[in-house]
């Protein structure tokens, strides 16, 4: 195709209430963002497009467009030297890193299929992958090459090592082939650009498993091209803006905040490749990078609430995001009175793009999920389908339309059951269950498996969890129901205690007459444990089904 954008970016009507009116993207059959956006992007508006910042804070490194799209063409020609085909699945575990970008940018230039997948994955995790899809090849960042070693006769498919760095000098197997020399032998421009159409699969993320084995989410060309939305309203981004989301690169969040609608905008993404959450560090690089656009988890506002923040220069900032679940309104209202900024909340998941949002123009309810993202046609409905008045707890879904929305996968790599499940009724149902108000405001209820139905009521999860964590001895909460004879089931808590705290019968007690006040009094936990942890996924999500003892 010619040019690499439907619409003049810049130029989109951002305001919501004529956006939801009148944007209505089209995607080219033959749309391949790593032709048609980063080397677009080299040629027409070169500048930095990522600022990779050493896990001390001290080392910068600046990439620009021309040198991504110089450096994702020779990992393309290097990757097709070594025999990879288009259509080929390719697993890619690397840290934050810019050779991460090359990689993925080069398997899209091939027609390859990546896989991200978080640094955290184990060898079994990798198997998992790799038989789950038949992949081919494998790209990972060196401390991973043993895990790969590992698992290697269990993987019959697997043909190409490739290591982001030297190659491994005593390998489990064939060797492995360091992406350094291979790239530095290949050529930085591609001969002839691979054909692929914008539904072919370009991409494809695993879900978090936070209550089956995760599942497969195939991810389309367009589906980088559907980001413009998570670009234009939600984030908000600019072509001057130093954009920078908290995420690890194998998450489908790294696919919202670190690559397609800043890359699209033409933004400089903040690249930090540190280990843990040093709070004081990352907002010592807020300032030392002008980062203006910034998008965090809620544990990571929830630390930065317990600081003092007028100590830290935060005046760069003119956008905050949050994502991965729900803020408290608590945590919300202190980052506001100490920075200036509302955190506008955003809720999409691996098979969606971003689809509920607080926008820029529109007041920011605490608490709220926010509005449905313009072109996408969100409602909450029950079972079978019918649309619920405001204030009564349904399924969050998507109306499948005509055309399809934009971002929403087609459905999972082997269908069926969990296909029929999620496609019902002429709707996508995410999963997850919400109310929503007079003003069309969504407001996160939990997973439609997490539910409680206690005495008659229907209890969010969330909705006690973010009460307990008002409470100052409260550091982490889950809670779940457990089996009650009389009311079906009651409220449980399992509390992890803030330093200087003691689990005790009084402490229990305390919290829970501290929750009736804050919450409905059918809402407080009946029961508490006070734990040390708790199950988690890969992904910091808690595996509620273990605590109910069911998986």
């Amino acid at each position: 195709m010619s040019e690499p954008y439907l619409y003049d970016f810049m130029n989109v009507d951002r305001a919501y209430k004529s956006a939801v009116a009148s944007y209505r993207p089209q995607i080219p059959a033959d749309f391949n963002f790593a032709y048609d956006v980063i080397d677009r992007q080299g040629r027409d508006h070169d500048k930095t497009a990522v600022i990779a910042i050493s896990g001390d804070g001290q080392t910068v490194r600046e990439v620009s467009y021309s040198q991504m799209s110089e450096n994702s063409s020779r990992f393309a020609n290097g990757l097709a030297g070594l025999g990879m085909q288009q259509g080929d699945f390719v697993c890619l575990i690397g840290s934050r890193i810019p050779e991460w970008y090359d990689a993925l940018f080069g398997a899209m230039k091939i027609g390859a299929v990546s896989m991200p997948g978080t640094t955290l994955l184990t060898a079994k995790d990798i198997a998992y992958r790799v038989n789950h899809s038949g992949a081919t090849g494998v790209i990972v960042t060196p401390e991973h090459c043993e895990k790969v070693d590992a698992i290697r006769a269990e993987c019959p498919t697997l043909k190409y090592f490739v290591v982001i760095g030297p190659a491994p000098s005593n390998p489990n197997g064939p060797g492995w082939t360091s992406s350094y020399e291979m790239c530095a032998a290949a050529s930085p421009v591609m001969e002839k650009r691979v054909a692929v159409k914008s539904s072919d699969m370009m991409m494809a993320y695993f879900t978090s498993g936070t209550t089956a084995l995760p599942k497969m989410v195939p991810r389309d060309f367009a589906y980088g091209l559907a980001h413009a939305s998570t670009a234009l309203f939600w984030m908000d981004l600019r072509r001057d803006d130093v954009h920078w989301t908290l995420t690890d690169t194998g998450w489908a969040k790294a696919a919202w905040g670190m690559l397609f609608p800043q890359f699209l905008i033409g933004c400089s993404v903040v690249l930090f490749d540190g280990a843990g959450f040093d709070p004081v560090l990352h907002l010592e690089i807020i300032k030392k990078l002008r980062v203006s656009t910034f998008c965090a988890p809620p544990t990571a506002y929830r630390m930065f609430a317990q600081m003092d923040l007028t100590q830290f220069d935060l005046s760069s900032v003119r956008r905050s995001m949050g994502a991965g679940e729900p803020l408290n309104p608590e945590v919300i209202r202190y980052w506001r009175d100490q920075t200036g900024t509302t955190i506008a909340d955003g809720y999409g998941q691996t098979e969606t793009i971003n689809i509920i949002a607080n926008f820029p123009d529109q007041p920011v309810k605490p608490g709220s999920m926010g509005q449905p993202v313009p072109g996408i046609d969100m409602r909450v409905v029950d079972d079978e389908g019918k649309e619920l008045p405001p204030g009564e707890i349904g399924h969050i879904a998507c109306k499948i339309t005509d055309p399809y929305p934009p971002g929403l996968f087609e459905g999972y790599y082997t269908g069926g059951e969990p296909d029929r499940k999620a496609f019902r009724n002429g709707y996508y149902y995410t999963g997850d269950t919400a109310t929503r108000d007079e003003d069309g405001y969504f407001w996160f209820v939990g997973r439609a498996d997490d539910l409680i139905g206690s005495a008659g009521y229907r209890i969010s999860p969330f909705e006690v969890e973010s009460a307990l964590l008002e409470h100052p001895a409260v550091a982490e909460s889950a809670v779940i129901g457990e089996p009650d004879q009389m009311r079906g089931q009651i409220v449980a808590a399992y509390i992890i205690l803030a330093k200087g705290y003691v689990g005790s019968p009084e402490l229990a007690q305390e919290i829970q007459e501290f929750c009736k006040d804050l919450t409905a009094p059918y809402k407080y936990p009946r029961r508490v444990y006070f734990v040390t942890e708790l199950p988690k996924t890969i992904s910091g999500k808690i595996r509620r089904v273990e605590l109910r003892g069911e998986g």
